[in-house]
This record gives structure tokens, sequence and C-alpha cells, in this order.
């Protein structure tokens, strides 16, 4: 990877060039020496009317591969582009999985002819899949595992192994089942490699299976993986019928979905699936306008909030210098504990049962936080801000600004941990209470404190 990073500028010069003098022979050299998903990188970034020609010098398998590597609109590209033989060879070597992938981001018109040119298995397979929910666990898996009987010798699972596995998703772990199709275990291929010849399935695989309902959310899926380290995972019907098995890539695919999402909906962004550099002006416009125009508007609060303090900030003019600090560090120290409780949320580490446990522990981080903030505040105030630039600080208005500093940093802490936390129990995404709304919600709380505090201590 490192080694291709380094050479990817020289090897894009390189394709460009050779295409260009039509030394295909030698360009096909290069590009098998590739892996697919640096080939698919490659092509990100070559000239559109290249790619057909670049993916027909490769054999059929390492098309196949590249071609799950691509973007969906220069997949679409190409399949335009296929004749009918074209086609039906790379579809003959996708997996399922990645071949209802492909169908779910097409549209109906290349659909049909995907359809068309896929065998009788397949079409039934896609069917079968399409119609899962798109977050469940059905749609993410595949169909293509081995099966084994319970009485079948070692010798024969071999056999089995070899006769089927070659159109698997996987051989590295392998279903037991019985003939009504409900799973009995599990057993690895190193297991039964290890084993003798007449030893029978059954004493050597594995009872103990975990495994996930075909509705089970995906997002669910991948942190069952994650948990328990594994490269597959069996998926099971109502009545514990073995139906497909979800792979550790398709796994990693939904948790990088998953972690782009929240981090667009912590920067108040409607989420959308497509690269960065792919995204017209207008779709980028469209996922940003929603929250910005919430965001402004509940900023009009702040701005009553100091409206409604206006006569206070003239009897004392150097308050209003400190505004920005004590919002500023109020954000922060809320989006600190909001983004530290999503994150326990989404690993299953924080429970809404626990909500009384992360307040006790943020309130005591606030007070810590809190305290080391107004001294080193007090501090600034009486010897950089006072003697250094001369500036009007007295000590009962340090003081009003260090008591606003404590206060605003504990109601800032017990904000950010408790939204994220009431927005799961009531059913919403908790990135969405994150950075953008916290602020908000914490600017103006600041403010009020700041205020208050003002009129008790000055008199204003």
């Amino acid at each position: 990877m490192i080694d291709f990073e380094e050479r990817r500028d020289e090897l894009l010069e390189k394709v460009e060039e050779m295409t260009r003098r039509k030394q295909y022979k030698a360009l096909r050299d290069i590009l098998i020496e590739l892996e697919p998903a640096d080939i698919a990188d490659l092509f990100d970034d070559l000239p559109e009317e290249m790619l057909p020609l670049l993916f027909r010098l490769l054999p059929k398998e390492p098309a196949a591969e590249l071609f799950v590597e691509l973007e969906p609109d220069v997949q679409e590209m190409l399949i335009r582009g296929f004749s009918n033989t074209e086609l039906k060879e790379v579809l003959d070597e996708l997996y399922l999985d990645d071949t209802v992938d492909i169908v779910e981001e097409m549209p109906a018109g290349v659909v049909k002819r995907i359809l068309k040119h896929a065998d009788p298995d397949m079409r039934k397979g896609i069917n079968e899949i399409l119609k899962y929910p798109e977050d469940s666990a059905g749609s993410l898996m595949t169909t293509e595992f081995v099966d084994l009987k319970r009485d079948m010798t070692v010798e024969d699972a071999l056999k089995r192994i070899r006769r089927t596995g070659t159109d698997k998703e996987t051989i590295n772990v392998c279903y037991v089942v019985d003939p009504a199709r409900k799973l009995l275990g599990v057993v690895s291929l190193r297991t039964v490699l290890l084993a003798e010849e007449d030893d029978v399935i059954e004493d050597i695989m594995e009872t103990h299976v975990i495994s996930v309902g075909t509705l089970e959310d995906k997002e669910d899926v991948a942190q069952t993986f994650s948990k328990y380290d594994l490269i597959a995972l069996p998926v099971v019907d109502k009545e514990d019928r073995l139906v497909g098995i979800i792979t550790v890539d398709d796994a990693m695919d939904v948790m990088e979905a998953e972690a782009t999402e929240d981090i667009e909906k912590m920067a108040a962004m409607l989420p959308t699936d497509k690269p960065y550099l792919k995204t017209s002006v207008f779709d980028t416009f469209k996922s940003r306008i929603p929250w910005l125009l919430l965001l402004m508007i509940s900023a009009t609060f702040t701005g009553q909030i100091i409206a409604r303090f206006e006569n206070a900030l003239g009897a004392c003019a150097i308050l209003t210098a400190y505004i920005p600090m004590l919002m500023d560090t109020g954000g922060n120290c809320g989006s600190q504990a909001s983004v530290t409780v999503i994150r326990g949320l989404s690993l299953d580490e924080i429970e809404f049962s626990d909500l009384f446990r992360v307040i006790w522990k943020e309130v005591r981080v606030a007070v810590v936080c809190g305290a080391v903030l107004s001294c080193a505040n007090f501090a600034k105030l009486m010897l950089v801000d006072k003697l250094l630039f001369g500036n009007p600080i007295t000590l009962p208005i340090a003081l009003v600004i260090c008591l606003t500093m404590v206060v605003t940093v504990f109601a800032a802490k017990v904000v950010g941990c408790t939204l994220p936390l009431l927005a799961k129990k009531i059913g919403f995404d908790p990135a969405v209470m994150a950075s953008p709304f916290i602020t908000t919600v914490v600017d103006a709380i600041s403010l009020v404190i700041y205020f208050r505090f003002a009129a008790l201590l000055l008199g204003i």
C-alpha cells in the first residue's frame, strides 16, 4: 500500500502514456501486478474514455474484482459499454452480495440488463436478498457459503469443500446444518484439515454459534464482528434456518459508512453516499443548508439574550470582551462530553440506563476542569489583561468572569452528556446532538449565567 501511494503519480503518467502509444501488452502486465483496489484508485484520475479499454485488458477474474471496487458511476458507464457477452462474463465472476450491491446502485434500465444476463440461480438469489430492508442483515448477506452435514466424515467434508468451494464467498468457515437447514454448528477449515479423515464433523464442530437474524440492523451486525473478532457471521431466519452469511469485508464497509454518516451528522450536515470530489456543488449545498438555517435561527435566541442585557453591558462595557471566550469554552466542554458519549453509545459501552452514572462522572470532571480553567483565567485577567493590556479589570469583574466559567463548564458537561442519551432513548440518532447543536444550547446558557452573576455581584 505504501509502495503504491509513493508510485501513484508515476503510474498514472505511465498508464496514460502507454495507452496513447498503444503498448497494450506492457500495460496489461503493469495492471495485473496491482491490487484491484489500487487500479480502481487509478481509474478515479484517468480520463473516462480510457477506462473501458483498460478494463478489457484484464483477465476475467481480476476484471471482476476490479469492477466491485469501482464507483457506481464508473460501473454504470462500463456496463452500458459492455457487449452482452462481456456483461455475462463479469457477472459470472461476481459473488452474489457484490452483484446485489451493484444492482442497488444502478438505474432501472441497467438493472434490467444485468438481470437479463444473470443466470437463473443468481437472479433468484438477487431477488431474495433485495426483499430484505435496506439496513438489515438480510440485505448484507450472501447465500454463497459451504454447508456440511453433521454425519459427514472429514474425508467427505473435504471432498464437498473442493467440489463446491470454488464459487463460495469463503471456505475458511463451514456451517453444519440438518436436513431442514437449521444451523447446528460451525467448523473452520483449519479444524477440518488437522482432523483425521475418519473423524465425524459432529465431533469436531463448534456448537456454540454466534448468529444474527435476517432483520437485525446492519450496524449491530458490524459491532458483532468487532466484538467477537469474526471473519464470517451466519444469518438465520425466524425458524433458525441458515439463509446466508456475512463476511468481514462487508462488515468493514458498514463500519466505514456508519462512521462517515455520524461524522457528517456531528458536523451538522445531511449524510451523503458519494465521495466528496464526486458530489456536485448543489448536492453539497443541499446537505449543508438545512442545518445551517436551523442553527442560524436558533442562534437568534443568543442575540435576544444579549439585547435583553444591553443596559448592563452599557454600564460595564468590558464584560462584552469576555463573551466569546465564555461561549467558546462552554461549547468546547459540551462538545467533548457529547462526542465521548456518542462514541460510547455507538460501541454499546453506554445505555440509557447509565444516564445518572454518566452525569455523575461528567459532574466530577466538570468540577476539576472548571476549577483549573477559572484559576488560569483569573491569573490571565489580573496579570495579562489588567497589567499588560491595561484593561479596567476589577476584582468583582474578574470574579464574575471566573464564576461564570465554573458554572458554564458544569452546565455544558451535563448538557453535552445528557442530550445524546435522550436522543437515543426517543429514537433519534445521537450524532445529531453533537458539536453545532450542543454549542448553540450552551451559548445561550452561558450568557444567562454570565449576566446573572454580573447583576448579582456588580449590581448592574
